[in-house]
């Protein structure tokens, strides 16, 4: 039976390794200091699922008094088509709803098309909008961070 739960400590190799095995992570972007950070702040919408204690799917949610966010949706391979996306997006989306948040946006790499057929399917609308970002604490994969120049 699959389980959903608030991320334990404990899962952190096991996520990192859904996440690479997703691949969700890039060589510029540290996923253990993603996780330190992210247990800094709203640790409770860390969430993973689990079948039989082993870690299958996992999303990190965030809310910051406007809108919510979702990242680092991730189901193992060995468990897709078994709604593990959808409890997670619908936990997620039931706790942001609990704190007042009225909206949740999301990002997706334009040839996930997997994950924009999910969303699609979740009620997500498209959007053709751009986005971008800027670095402000460079990650060094496997170190210790260190702050941007």
């Amino acid at each position: 039976m699959i389980g959903i739960r608030a991320f334990a400590s404990t899962d952190e190799d096991a996520v990192v390794a859904l996440w690479e095995e997703a691949g969700l992570t890039r060589p510029w972007n540290d996923p253990r200091a993603d996780i330190r950070r992210k247990l800094t702040v709203q640790p409770e919408l860390f969430l993973v699922a689990v079948d039989d204690r082993r870690v299958i799917g996992s999303v990190m949610a965030g809310y910051d008094g406007h809108r919510g966010w979702l990242y680092y949706l991730a189901t193992a391979p060995s468990s897709r088509g078994r709604g593990v996306a959808r409890a997670l997006v619908a936990e997620a989306e039931r706790l942001l709803e609990a704190m007042g948040c009225p909206k949740v946006q999301l990002m997706v790499r334009p040839d996930n098309t997997g994950a924009r057929g999910l969303y699609d399917a979740l009620g997500y609308e498209p959007f053709d909008t751009w986005a971008t970002g800027k670095r402000l604490i460079v990650d060094d994969p496997g170190g210790a961070s260190a702050s941007a120049p």
